[in-house]
């Protein structure tokens, strides 16, 4: 175990036959040996020869992954440095619940996801083979999104509380507002489709309004989940 500098760490960055080493909170561990870490890079998104304790924070996993491989060292003048915490928050209910911190969000966030697009699908369907299944399909994902958008909402927030202290980031921001309007178009349109059955068939003036409304959910959360993949999986420039 010896005490590093930053500078230690890019030349040993995968690349040429050089070593895989990565930084977090303080500690250097050499990852060579990872088949995940093949030429420096991690899931296209994570780079080795730098410090990835702000990376690893947002992660679908901790440092506990980087700890099953050799530490090296420690990197002068970091070990002091304290990570942010979520106020109000215990560090050993952290630890001893890790699900807490990492997994709420990702997990739920894929519920609305699919249930906005098959309600936009669903709906291109029955205009396109008249079934009447596919409306009635279209119609219950609405009524499901209605439920799971809030969960989704509510633990992105405590992800964002527990990962990042609240501190106000951009995609975020945008993500908070971008979910509040999936929310209203998606009641929206259910309250509609629910007081008008009928509402596409015969298709009128107000079937075209209804159906912009469905249309505009696809977008909504393809955006709103490349913003949060972008959180995960920060993208770099080449």
């Amino acid at each position: 175990m010896k005490e590093m500098e930053m500078k230690d760490l890019p030349p040993n960055n995968g690349k040429g036959g050089n070593p895989v080493w990565v930084a977090c909170d303080g500690k250097v561990f050499d990852l060579s040996t990872s088949p995940l870490w093949a030429g420096g890079s991690h899931m296209g998104s994570h780079s080795a020869g730098a410090d990835l304790t702000a990376e690893i924070a947002s992660a679908p996993h901790g440092r506990e992954m980087l700890e099953r491989y050799p530490q090296l060292g420690s990197l002068r003048g970091q070990e002091g440095i304290k990570k942010q915490e979520a106020p109000g928050v215990s560090p050993s209910l952290l630890t001893r619940f890790p699900i807490l911190k990492r997994h709420p969000h990702p997990m739920t966030v894929h519920f609305p996801i699919v249930f906005m697009f098959s309600a936009t699908v669903l709906t291109l369907l029955y205009l396109i083979s008249g079934i009447t299944g596919f409306e009635v399909s279209a119609f219950y994902c609405l009524g499901a999104g209605i439920i799971f958008i809030p969960a989704a909402m509510a633990t992105g927030y405590i992800t964002w509380w527990l990962n990042y202290a609240a501190r106000p980031m951009r995609p975020v921001n945008i993500k908070k507002w971008l979910s509040a309007i999936l929310l209203g178009v998606d009641v929206a349109a259910f309250i509609w489709r629910a007081v008008v059955p009928g509402i596409l068939h015969p298709f009128l003036w107000a079937s075209g309004v209804y159906l912009i409304l469905v249309l505009c959910l696809l977008p909504l959360v393809v955006i709103i989940g490349w913003l949060g993949a972008t959180l995960t999986f920060p993208l770099r420039k080449e």
